[in-house]
């Protein structure tokens, strides 16, 4: 399998994406991929792991918001038979098991400070300190990190490390939320739709330019895994032929209608403001209490064209 193709979407994002990841997979230093719930980071680690010397190893997942902080290290890095009440055989680790391959610390900003503490000294030894042995295990292995959360306010708010942080912001990998590519969303949808007429033998096409449409404009909280989780409830009764408005799940579908009549309102005060202004963008954004970075991004989210007859923008 081309695990490029994988990475699905037509937008510059994830153009570049494609590019910098087998650039990212041939190195060994540790990765950090942050963004929204949603959005794919784990896919992105995955292709990671597939592109890189060590597709032949294990890739083992970590979900550290799942770890409590009493099991972090016997889960990390292992116990001997009888290292602590209940420890009845040999745990070999996570990080044992990754030998030679990849680990994967999903969620790593919700790991305790101790977990992290931990986590430090493996990145800088390379050494497994197993619970009741009597000496340590060099482990082989290569590291990457998620979060959704902004790993530097943590670090200003010390719930987080600044040499951990240090240690994994190597190859930084930002991605972008769906509502930031509404070009990705239709090459999204048809290929969940794919998919899922493989699984179900079904024949079901689209969806249809309003829905399109409709999916562009809607802000997808939940990212791609919304998107997916909606194509899949469209398949509990699915249309022969296009996707429709009328098939979509009425909960989602009351959801849309009500989006899009605030995002009617949004874009037609976005663009009053940038009329009144000229296209003055800091002067739109100050008179619209938003920075100018999103009115940037709004102006990308709806399409809008400046007329010919407006004077030179700033």
């Amino acid at each position: 399998m081309d695990t490029l193709a994988t990475i699905k979407g037509e937008s510059k994002w994830v153009n570049e994406l494609r590019a910098y990841l087998p650039k990212v997979a041939r190195c060994q230093a540790p990765v950090l991929i942050t963004g929204e719930t949603g959005t794919g980071k784990e896919r992105i680690a995955q292709a990671i792991h597939d592109l890189s010397p060590r597709q032949s190893q294990e890739f083992v997942t970590v979900n550290c918001a799942a770890l409590p902080e009493g099991l972090v290290e016997s889960e990390l890095f292992g116990h001997e038979r009888g290292a602590f009440t209940g420890a009845v055989g040999c745990y070999e680790g996570r990080a044992a098991q990754a030998h030679r391959g990849t680990l994967f610390l999903d969620e790593i900003g919700e790991l305790s400070l101790l977990g992290q503490a931990k986590i430090l000294r493996f990145l800088e030894t390379g050494q497994v300190d197993r619970i009741g042995a009597t000496r340590e295990i060099l482990v082989d292995v290569r590291i990457v990190a998620a979060t959704n959360q902004l790993l530097e306010d943590l670090v200003a708010s010390n719930r987080f490390r600044a040499d951990l942080y240090y240690r994994l912001n190597v190859a930084r990998i930002e991605v972008e939320p769906l509502r930031m590519r509404p070009d990705d969303i239709r090459v999204l949808a048809e290929s969940f739709i794919a998919e899922l007429n493989a699984r179900d033998g079904r024949r079901v096409s689209g969806p249809d330019r309003q829905l399109a449409r409709l999916f562009e404009t809607y802000d997808w909280p939940g990212n791609v895994r919304e998107l997916r989780n909606v194509i899949e409830a469209v398949f509990i009764d699915p249309p022969v032929g296009e996707v429709r408005v009328a098939d979509l799940p009425p909960v989602f579908r009351a959801l849309v209608s009500g989006h899009r009549r605030v995002i009617s309102t949004e874009k037609d005060d976005l663009i009053e403001a940038l009329n009144r202004t000229q296209w003055n963008k800091a002067e739109a954004a100050r008179l619209l209490n938003m920075s100018r970075m999103s009115v940037y991004r709004k102006i990308e989210k709806y399409r809008i064209a400046r007329s010919p007859l407006t004077p030179g923008e700033r």
